[in-house]
């Protein structure tokens, strides 16, 4: 049978640091077998207990277009486009935040009235524009009324200020999708082959060209955040979940629905995954639970390696759980208002924030154009301000 234990952190595990500086101390609430096999002592050992030896070809069985063909009848509809143009993958590592001509309306606000007095030296401020692209994003679109995207690995997720909150990362023209992916610190992961295969055992053999950089367009749907769940398998063994939003919710502190979403997870996991995960036997996935949290979908993969993020556990705590759990996945939730790891006020990734208005402002302009309408902007509107004082 299951029971229920309040699960600090173990006092010798590593700490989390989270993105303020400070090592949280993480609390939750466990659902794990009690009986044979529980009683198997803890040996906390100096490894984190994350993989520290792995090839490249185990990171790319975790780029989208390696595990979606296995698993789209379980996942959210997307559109995988590739290859993309050298000059694309430019555009992405170029300096600024700005959309390529072409990839949205026109606009009034966005038009450019001053196109006689262009600068001289415009080819060395290359301005961009992909009329292909922009014609497979908009079909995409227009199949799925809105998008979100990602790259390989990455999703743009620490950008999603820059569109309206009522619908965070939905896409509707290419202009949305590049402004995502360009005012994003995430993606820049997915495009250096470097950072990609950090850590990977070197391979004489290996072709650094066998990796090639994916836009993954999604189907765009509001995605109620307190259902989605990251769970941990380590040795082809289900060992842990955890609720991947930091904030607080009363319903996942009830005992009822922590042990339907365990059930549903175990049974989802047995049954639609492992069957099918045959890359290897140490992996990370996140679930979407459908609003009766008896079915699921599949959200995304991740290596079982340190870069990915291990929420409310930490790696050390997590093979404490592989050595001592064979009764069922322990499962950990924010269980107050108070804990820690919760969001408050302050909304997430907040450092990345620039001003909206200096966004839209920039469509096809290099930086010098940009400039100086941007402080023309702010004169008028001094201006403005000024007339309406009198």
């Amino acid at each position: 049978m299951a029971g229920f234990e309040r699960s600090p952190r173990s006092p010798e595990a590593v700490p989390t640091v989270d993105a303020d500086g400070t090592q949280p101390e993480i609390w939750g609430w466990c659902i794990q077998g009690i009986g044979q096999g529980s009683n198997v002592g803890i040996s906390f050992v100096s490894s984190t207990m994350a993989l520290t030896s792995f090839s490249k070809s185990y990171i790319l069985d975790f780029q989208f277009s390696s595990w979606y063909p296995k698993f789209r009848h379980i996942s959210i509809k997307s559109t995988i486009i590739k290859p993309l143009t050298q000059d694309f993958c430019n555009y992405l590592n170029a300096d600024g935040i700005f959309v390529p001509k072409g990839s949205e309306p026109e606009s009034p606000g966005l038009e450019n009235d001053d196109e006689e007095a262009e600068s001289d030296d415009e080819d060395e401020n290359k301005q961009y524009s992909f009329p292909e692209l922009d014609a497979k994003v908009r079909e995409c679109i227009a199949e799925y009324g809105a998008v979100f995207p990602k790259l390989n690995f990455s999703s743009p997720k620490d950008a999603n200020w820059i569109l309206p909150a009522s619908a965070p990362l939905k896409c509707t023209s290419p202009a949305d999708v590049y402004m995502l992916l360009k005012s994003s610190d995430f993606i820049n992961h997915d495009l250096d082959p470097e950072l990609v295969f950090e850590g990977c055992e070197e391979s004489p053999s290996w072709e650094r060209e066998t990796y090639e950089l994916e836009l993954v367009l999604r189907k765009w749907y509001y995605m109620e955040r307190n259902r989605e769940m990251r769970c941990f398998v380590r040795n082809n063994q289900l060992i842990a979940i955890c609720q991947r939003d930091n904030n607080y919710y009363d319903f996942l502190n009830e005992d009822e629905t922590k042990k339907q979403i365990s059930t549903a997870i175990e049974e989802f996991w047995g049954s639609k995954i492992k069957p099918v995960w045959t890359s290897s036997n140490d992996y990370i996935f996140d679930v979407l639970l459908t609003r009766d949290l008896r079915r699921a979908h599949i959200v995304d993969f991740n290596p079982f390696v340190t870069r990915t993020d291990p929420l409310l556990f930490t790696y050390k705590e997590l093979q404490a759980l592989m050595v001592r759990s064979q009764e069922g996945p322990v499962f950990r939730v924010i269980d107050s208002r108070s804990h820690p790891t919760a969001n408050v006020n302050s909304p997430a990734n907040q450092h990345n924030m620039v001003p909206y208005e200096a966004l839209t402002m920039s469509s096809g302009r290099n930086i010098q154009d940009f400039s100086g309408l941007w402080e023309q902007s702010i004169v008028e509107s001094m201006n403005s301000n000024d007339d309406g004082d009198r």
